[in-house]
């Protein structure tokens, strides 16, 4: 076990310092000079040479990436040119919209996805399962914007059930409060899981299809126990390889695709935040933004290969699923 860990978190490591490799390098190799995209066109030749030595552009790349690296991991950010503050402050303030958010969408998928996978694979080739795959194909085919505003037109708009749009934060001094920010995140965080849910609705399916053909299905039902019973009990387990993979990336995904419906919605969630930051060409906010997406995106992917050795215990020997 130890040693699997070791190999996960090895991965997990050098997976993060190649990122980070990429996010500085993409930035820094962009054409034209940094301090010229930020200041604009019209900027002096003095304001040019303050804004360089700022950003440290008179030293070499290596220098300046050892620098940002180091600051990172001492829990040092950039500062933002645009709202003179740490990065590392703005964007956990962000994260208070943005991971609730996340959480919302991905409980909403895991819970409607796992529910109808089960059941169309209970009812395979019946009028419900090809119910159950019409209305997923009918969320694949949804793209989550437009899905946003019909939602805001049908819930905010005809019916009146919740605002439009806006956050009034989490605590009551700021005039909102727990229920009124869960209200507010509810119809985001409905336009993030459509997607989602139908695509893991389908691999739940095919998964669970292919785990009740096994042995081990018609030994559980050969001792009386029930089809429900073998469903949640014996085939959703072994059936959960595919499907946490799944989950893994749609999680990351939800977190990335924010930065759409945050807009649409009007949240200070991280994906407005990345989407202000480069109207205003703050660049330093673009690439610490783009660190902390990418960090989230590789350790919930570690999390996920920990996962697998719990649901298959196999793996962590490396000894091959029968």
């Amino acid at each position: 076990m130890s040693s699997f860990v070791f190999q996960r978190l090895l991965s997990f490591f050098i997976t993060l310092a190649v990122t980070s490799v990429v996010v500085f390098g993409v930035l820094e190799w962009l054409p034209g000079n940094a301090a010229q995209v930020i200041l604009g066109e019209t900027a002096t030749p003095e304001s040019l040479a303050a804004m360089e030595e700022k950003l440290g552009l008179n030293q070499p790349a290596l220098s300046r990436y050892l620098q940002w690296t180091g600051g990172l991991l001492q829990g040092h950010s950039g500062m933002s040119i645009s709202y003179d503050t740490p990065t590392a402050d703005l964007m956990l303030e962000r994260m208070h919209v943005t991971l609730p958010l996340a959480i919302m969408a991905m409980s909403f998928t895991v819970l409607i996805a796992l529910s109808l996978g089960l059941y169309a694979a209970s009812k395979q080739n019946s009028a419900a399962d090809a119910g159950v795959m019409t209305l997923s194909q009918l969320g694949l085919a949804l793209p989550n914007f437009w899905l946003a505003i019909l939602l805001i037109l049908l819930f905010a708009v005809h019916l009146q059930w919740v605002s439009a749009g806006g956050f009034p934060g989490w605590s009551e001094e700021d005039g909102g409060g727990i229920w009124a920010g869960v209200a507010a995140l509810l119809l985001p965080a409905m336009a993030l899981a459509a997607v989602q849910t139908a695509i893991l609705t389908r691999v739940t399916r095919s998964a669970v299809i292919e785990s009740m053909s096994e042995d081990y299905v018609r030994t559980a039902r050969a001792k009386g126990l029930s089809k429900s019973q073998v469903l949640w009990g014996h085939v959703l387990r072994n059936a959960m390889i595919p499907v946490v993979t799944v989950m893994g990336l749609q999680f990351g995904n939800l977190i990335t695709s924010a930065i759409v419906i945050e807009n649409v919605f009007v949240l200070p969630g991280i994906g407005r935040l990345i989407f202000q930051a480069i109207a205003n060409r703050d660049l330093i906010v673009v690439r610490d933004v783009v660190m902390l997406l990418s960090a989230m995106v590789i350790l919930i992917n570690f999390f996920i290969d920990l996962l697998y050795a719990w649901i298959d215990p196999r793996l962590k020997t490396g000894t091959p699923a029968v």
